[in-house]
Protein backbone atom coordinates (compact mmCIF):
# COMPACT_ATOMS: atom_id res chain seq x y z
CA UNK A 1 0.00 0.00 0.00
CA UNK A 2 1.35 3.15 -1.39
CA UNK A 3 0.98 6.02 0.79
CA UNK A 4 1.22 10.21 0.50
CA UNK A 5 2.11 12.10 3.56
CA UNK A 6 -0.12 15.54 3.11
CA UNK A 7 -1.07 18.22 5.17
CA UNK A 8 -4.26 20.29 5.13
CA UNK A 9 -4.76 23.05 7.40
CA UNK A 10 -2.86 22.24 10.78
CA UNK A 11 -2.89 18.89 10.44
CA UNK A 12 -0.94 16.11 8.54
CA UNK A 13 -2.29 12.91 6.70
CA UNK A 14 -1.25 9.83 5.87
CA UNK A 15 -3.42 8.52 2.41
CA UNK A 16 -3.37 5.37 -0.03
CA UNK A 17 -2.10 7.07 -3.28
CA UNK A 18 -4.50 5.55 -5.44
CA UNK A 19 -7.53 4.10 -2.75
CA UNK A 20 -10.03 6.76 -1.22
CA UNK A 21 -8.42 10.23 -1.03
CA UNK A 22 -10.44 13.02 0.64
CA UNK A 23 -11.85 15.80 -1.19
CA UNK A 24 -12.73 19.40 -0.63
CA UNK A 25 -16.37 18.09 0.37
CA UNK A 26 -14.62 17.06 3.60
CA UNK A 27 -13.23 20.47 3.99
CA UNK A 28 -16.52 22.33 3.36
CA UNK A 29 -18.00 20.23 5.79
CA UNK A 30 -15.26 20.68 8.83
CA UNK A 31 -15.92 24.36 8.15
CA UNK A 32 -19.76 24.02 8.00
CA UNK A 33 -19.92 21.88 11.60
CA UNK A 34 -20.27 24.71 14.11
CA UNK A 35 -20.66 24.85 17.90
CA UNK A 36 -19.99 27.29 20.73
CA UNK A 37 -18.48 24.19 22.77
CA UNK A 38 -18.25 20.61 21.73
CA UNK A 39 -17.30 18.23 24.35
CA UNK A 40 -17.78 14.59 22.37
CA UNK A 41 -17.70 14.79 18.51
CA UNK A 42 -18.42 11.22 16.46
CA UNK A 43 -17.16 10.98 12.45
CA UNK A 44 -19.49 8.35 11.32
CA UNK A 45 -17.58 6.79 8.13
CA UNK A 46 -14.54 8.59 9.31
CA UNK A 47 -12.10 7.32 6.53
CA UNK A 48 -8.44 8.15 7.36
CA UNK A 49 -9.61 10.80 9.81
CA UNK A 50 -9.63 14.13 7.94
CA UNK A 51 -12.80 15.43 9.24
CA UNK A 52 -13.18 14.28 13.03
CA UNK A 53 -8.85 15.25 13.08
CA UNK A 54 -9.89 18.96 12.01
CA UNK A 55 -12.48 19.28 14.54
CA UNK A 56 -10.25 18.14 17.62
CA UNK A 57 -7.88 20.59 16.51
CA UNK A 58 -10.90 23.20 15.87
CA UNK A 59 -12.09 21.83 19.53
CA UNK A 60 -9.14 21.54 21.92
CA UNK A 61 -11.15 20.17 24.59
CA UNK A 62 -13.23 17.78 22.98
CA UNK A 63 -12.89 14.13 22.75
CA UNK A 64 -13.42 12.61 19.24
CA UNK A 65 -14.51 9.13 17.69
CA UNK A 66 -13.66 8.31 14.56
CA UNK A 67 -15.73 5.55 13.51
CA UNK A 68 -15.23 3.48 10.36
CA UNK A 69 -16.06 0.30 8.75
CA UNK A 70 -13.00 -0.70 6.40
CA UNK A 71 -9.97 -2.20 7.96
CA UNK A 72 -7.38 -0.06 5.42
CA UNK A 73 -9.06 3.29 6.45
CA UNK A 74 -9.19 2.06 10.06
CA UNK A 75 -5.53 1.30 10.69
CA UNK A 76 -4.82 4.87 8.83
CA UNK A 77 -6.68 6.44 10.83
CA UNK A 78 -4.99 5.23 13.84
CA UNK A 79 -1.79 6.47 12.16
CA UNK A 80 -3.15 9.78 11.99
CA UNK A 81 -4.09 10.42 14.88
CA UNK A 82 -0.99 9.36 16.18
CA UNK A 83 0.94 11.31 13.74
CA UNK A 84 -1.27 14.71 15.08
CA UNK A 85 0.05 13.96 18.33
CA UNK A 86 -3.99 13.37 19.59
CA UNK A 87 -3.88 10.11 20.72
CA UNK A 88 -5.01 11.19 24.61
CA UNK A 89 -8.28 13.05 23.00
CA UNK A 90 -9.00 11.02 19.14
CA UNK A 91 -10.21 7.32 19.40
CA UNK A 92 -10.29 5.10 15.99
CA UNK A 93 -13.34 2.52 16.12
CA UNK A 94 -13.33 -0.05 13.83
CA UNK A 95 -17.84 -0.82 13.62
CA UNK A 96 -20.49 -1.12 10.91
CA UNK A 97 -22.50 2.17 11.46
CA UNK A 98 -25.58 -0.27 10.81
CA UNK A 99 -24.56 -1.86 14.46
CA UNK A 100 -24.62 1.34 16.37
CA UNK A 101 -28.07 0.97 18.81
CA UNK A 102 -28.58 -2.19 17.70
CA UNK A 103 -31.60 -1.59 15.69
CA UNK A 104 -30.38 -3.01 12.26
CA UNK A 105 -31.37 -7.09 11.89
CA UNK A 106 -28.18 -9.30 11.32
CA UNK A 107 -25.80 -6.92 13.58
CA UNK A 108 -24.46 -6.91 17.26
CA UNK A 109 -24.60 -5.08 19.99
CA UNK A 110 -23.74 -1.28 19.40
CA UNK A 111 -20.59 0.18 19.05
CA UNK A 112 -20.36 2.43 21.96
CA UNK A 113 -21.76 1.42 25.43
CA UNK A 114 -22.17 5.35 25.99
CA UNK A 115 -24.08 8.23 24.63
CA UNK A 116 -24.34 12.01 24.61
CA UNK A 117 -22.45 13.16 21.63
CA UNK A 118 -22.51 16.95 21.50
CA UNK A 119 -21.77 16.50 17.69
CA UNK A 120 -21.51 14.03 15.46
CA UNK A 121 -20.56 14.60 11.10
CA UNK A 122 -20.50 12.51 8.35
CA UNK A 123 -19.60 12.36 4.60
CA UNK A 124 -21.52 9.96 3.65
CA UNK A 125 -22.39 7.94 0.17
CA UNK A 126 -24.06 9.63 -1.75
CA UNK A 127 -25.22 7.35 -4.49
CA UNK A 128 -27.62 4.51 -4.62
CA UNK A 129 -25.74 0.47 -4.91
CA UNK A 130 -27.15 0.05 -8.56
CA UNK A 131 -26.33 3.93 -10.38
CA UNK A 132 -23.50 5.28 -11.84
CA UNK A 133 -20.16 3.71 -12.21
CA UNK A 134 -19.26 1.92 -9.54
CA UNK A 135 -15.29 2.69 -8.83
CA UNK A 136 -13.08 -0.69 -8.79
CA UNK A 137 -11.22 0.31 -6.03
CA UNK A 138 -13.23 -1.28 -3.18
CA UNK A 139 -12.40 1.95 -1.14
CA UNK A 140 -13.48 4.22 -3.41
CA UNK A 141 -16.35 2.28 -4.48
CA UNK A 142 -17.34 2.44 -0.81
CA UNK A 143 -17.04 6.00 -0.42
CA UNK A 144 -19.11 6.74 -3.19
CA UNK A 145 -21.97 4.10 -3.72
CA UNK A 146 -24.41 3.10 -0.66
CA UNK A 147 -22.90 -0.75 -1.19
CA UNK A 148 -22.87 -1.64 2.71
CA UNK A 149 -25.64 0.70 4.04
CA UNK A 150 -28.56 2.64 3.30
CA UNK A 151 -28.92 6.23 4.97
CA UNK A 152 -31.73 5.78 7.47
CA UNK A 153 -29.04 3.33 9.24
CA UNK A 154 -26.36 6.52 9.28
CA UNK A 155 -29.38 9.12 10.79
CA UNK A 156 -30.32 5.84 13.63
CA UNK A 157 -26.59 5.94 14.49
CA UNK A 158 -26.12 9.64 14.62
CA UNK A 159 -29.73 9.74 16.67
CA UNK A 160 -28.61 7.03 18.96
CA UNK A 161 -24.77 8.43 19.88
CA UNK A 162 -26.39 12.48 20.39
CA UNK A 163 -27.55 13.99 23.02
CA UNK A 164 -30.96 15.89 23.27
CA UNK A 165 -30.12 19.42 21.02
CA UNK A 166 -27.41 17.32 19.71
CA UNK A 167 -26.21 17.77 16.18
CA UNK A 168 -25.15 16.06 13.29
CA UNK A 169 -24.23 17.72 10.78
CA UNK A 170 -23.66 16.10 6.87
CA UNK A 171 -22.76 16.49 3.56
CA UNK A 172 -25.11 15.52 0.43
CA UNK A 173 -26.37 15.64 -3.17
CA UNK A 174 -29.30 17.90 -3.43
CA UNK A 175 -31.09 15.15 -5.89
CA UNK A 176 -31.55 13.15 -2.61
CA UNK A 177 -32.39 16.05 -0.33
CA UNK A 178 -36.20 15.27 -0.22
CA UNK A 179 -35.16 11.32 0.71
CA UNK A 180 -32.74 13.02 3.16
CA UNK A 181 -35.07 15.45 5.11
CA UNK A 182 -37.52 12.24 5.64
CA UNK A 183 -35.26 10.42 6.92
CA UNK A 184 -33.43 12.68 9.45
CA UNK A 185 -37.52 13.85 10.80
CA UNK A 186 -38.13 10.04 10.81
CA UNK A 187 -34.86 9.19 13.09
CA UNK A 188 -35.79 12.42 15.51
CA UNK A 189 -33.39 14.40 14.05
CA UNK A 190 -35.14 18.41 12.68
CA UNK A 191 -32.91 19.71 9.75
CA UNK A 192 -32.39 23.20 11.18
CA UNK A 193 -29.85 25.00 8.74
CA UNK A 194 -28.68 24.25 5.33
CA UNK A 195 -26.70 25.82 2.88
CA UNK A 196 -25.94 24.70 -1.60
CA UNK A 197 -22.55 24.48 -2.87
CA UNK A 198 -22.53 25.65 -6.25
CA UNK A 199 -18.98 25.21 -8.72
CA UNK A 200 -18.17 28.44 -10.54
CA UNK A 201 -19.75 31.66 -10.12
CA UNK A 202 -20.70 33.48 -13.08
CA UNK A 203 -22.02 36.78 -14.34
CA UNK A 204 -25.59 37.87 -12.99
CA UNK A 205 -24.77 36.38 -9.57
CA UNK A 206 -25.75 32.96 -11.10
CA UNK A 207 -23.92 29.68 -10.97
CA UNK A 208 -22.22 28.06 -13.81
CA UNK A 209 -25.87 26.38 -14.92
CA UNK A 210 -27.47 29.79 -14.87
CA UNK A 211 -29.15 29.21 -11.71
CA UNK A 212 -29.92 30.09 -8.21
CA UNK A 213 -30.86 28.97 -4.87
CA UNK A 214 -30.86 24.67 -5.28
CA UNK A 215 -30.96 24.66 -8.64
CA UNK A 216 -27.19 23.86 -10.21
CA UNK A 217 -25.91 22.92 -7.01
CA UNK A 218 -23.70 20.30 -6.78
CA UNK A 219 -23.87 19.25 -3.26
CA UNK A 220 -25.92 20.63 0.10
CA UNK A 221 -24.40 21.10 3.79
CA UNK A 222 -27.59 20.30 6.06
CA UNK A 223 -27.31 21.06 10.18
CA UNK A 224 -30.30 18.63 12.38
CA UNK A 225 -30.52 18.47 15.66
CA UNK A 226 -32.00 16.29 18.29
CA UNK A 227 -35.39 16.59 19.33
CA UNK A 228 -35.82 20.08 18.17
CA UNK A 229 -39.14 21.87 16.76
CA UNK A 230 -39.17 22.45 13.39
CA UNK A 231 -38.40 25.31 10.94
CA UNK A 232 -35.40 25.56 8.39
CA UNK A 233 -32.88 28.58 8.21
CA UNK A 234 -31.40 28.48 4.80
CA UNK A 235 -27.77 29.96 3.78
CA UNK A 236 -26.94 32.14 1.00
CA UNK A 237 -25.08 29.99 -1.38
CA UNK A 238 -21.56 28.87 -1.27
CA UNK A 239 -19.67 29.42 -4.51
CA UNK A 240 -16.12 27.08 -5.34
CA UNK A 241 -14.51 28.82 -7.97
CA UNK A 242 -14.30 32.54 -9.05
CA UNK A 243 -15.08 33.53 -12.52
CA UNK A 244 -11.87 33.04 -13.40
CA UNK A 245 -11.69 29.57 -12.31
CA UNK A 246 -9.40 30.39 -8.76
CA UNK A 247 -11.21 29.13 -5.75
CA UNK A 248 -13.36 32.03 -3.89
CA UNK A 249 -12.17 34.00 -0.92
CA UNK A 250 -14.37 32.04 1.27
CA UNK A 251 -12.84 28.48 -0.14
CA UNK A 252 -9.35 29.76 0.27
CA UNK A 253 -10.10 30.63 3.90
CA UNK A 254 -11.48 27.11 4.36
CA UNK A 255 -8.23 25.56 2.55
CA UNK A 256 -6.61 27.60 5.27
CA UNK A 257 -4.44 29.39 1.90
Amino acid sequence: MTLTLDSIRDIRLYQRQRGYRFSLDALLLFDFARLQKAGRIADLGAGSGVIGLLLAKKYPQAEVALVELQEGLYNLALKNIALNGLSDRVTAVREDIRAIGGKEAGHGAPAFAFQGFDMAVSNPPFRKAMTGRISQDEERALARHELKFQFPALVRAAAYLLKNRGRFFMIYHPERLLEMFMALREGGLEPKRMRFVHGKYGPGGQDSHGGRGAFGAKMVLVESVKGASRGLAVGGPLFVYAPDGSYTPEVRRIYGL
